[in-house]
């Protein structure tokens, strides 16, 4: 699992956020896996990038779940450099034996409709490009009930946690052989 603030349980409790929930559903439906949590707040998929293959060559994982390009998109990055980088991880996931599920963000409508309907297209596109599992958006469950979110309008709450391992789950329970 390689991700940004919303992976790594920003706000909250790391026991609580939804990766470590996914470590306890492992173990409780007798999956052999075990979960690595690589997510870093504030983390870019230049970032990401730059930190995978060690990630992938110390742990060799069967599966790994990229969460990133929220914070390229926060910060107006261009979409075809997230899409790079992003490429770059999934391609250095397969290369090292793993399969790949990639999550997908939005960005808020203040952005503009062409920079949030390219930021938004970049997951489909890549997931289709590389025939990957895909999360189209992680918060897609989370509607916009108040509850499910920090006072800051961007990190999910403990309450949201369970939710987003359920939009997870959805599509990587077949990627777990």
């Amino acid at each position: 699992m390689i991700g940004d603030s919303v992976s790594a349980a920003f706000g909250i409790s790391q026991t609580r956020g939804w990766v470590a929930l996914l470590g306890e559903r492992l173990k409780r439906e007798r999956l052999d896996y075990s979960v690595v949590n690589a997510s870093i707040s504030g983390e870019t998929t230049a970032g990401g990038a730059a930190r995978l293959k060690p990630a992938l060559d110390k742990y060799k994982p069967a599966v790994v779940i990229i969460e990133l390009g929220g914070n390229d998109g926060l910060r107006g990055m261009p979409v075809a450099a997230m899409k790079k980088n992003l490429s770059a991880m999934i391609e250095q996931s397969r290369k090292s034996g793993a399969r790949v599920l990639l999550v997908g963000m939005r960005m808020p409508p203040n952005y503009g409709p062409q920079y949030t309907g390219e930021f938004e297209r970049a997951f489909t596109e890549l997931a289709k490009q590389y025939k990957t599992a895909l999360v189209p958006f992680l918060f897609e469950d989370l509607g916009v009930w108040r509850d499910f979110f920090q006072t800051d309008g961007i990190h999910p709450t403990v309450a949201a946690q369970p939710v987003m391992l359920e939009t997870i789950w959805k599509r990587l329970r077949p990627l777990l052989k």
